[in-house]
């Protein structure tokens, strides 16, 4: 996933998200980065900063990545460290790509509805 930059009236200043907003997308951002592979659970936090979206928490993303395994979306794995302490990988399960898909054009449609709304002068009474 490319790194993206805010555009340049950006707020510099806190977390570049509402906490909400976050809430609300990071199952799905979380299914995509591992869309791409197995990967742990700090890699999955570093690569959803690239993204974008700011410092994911382990206090955060652990008890997320327990509730997408408890509901089938994702399998567990613990690997040997190279020389170091053993990692616990997450991998997507069919459901979990399914659920991903099915999700991902769910979200496509709520973001452009939101835009529309948001954007739109004369919003619906």
């Amino acid at each position: 996933m490319p790194r993206r930059t805010p555009p340049p009236d950006a707020e510099p200043l806190g977390p570049p998200w509402p906490g909400e907003w976050l809430r609300g997308v990071l199952s799905l951002c979380t299914l995509r980065v591992l869309a791409d592979g197995p990967t742990y659970g700090y890699d999955i936090a570093q690569r959803l900063a690239d993204a974008g979206l700011g410092d994911i928490k382990g206090g955060t993303l652990y008890p997320l990545l327990g509730r997408l395994h408890a509901a089938g979306l994702l399998d567990e794995e613990w690997r040997p460290g190279d020389g170091g302490p053993g990692r616990k990988y997450y991998a997507l399960t069919d459901a979990g790509r399914t659920h991903l898909h099915h999700e991902a054009v769910r979200w496509a449609r709520f973001a452009e509805l939101t835009q529309t709304f948001v954007t739109d002068q004369e919003a619906p009474r």
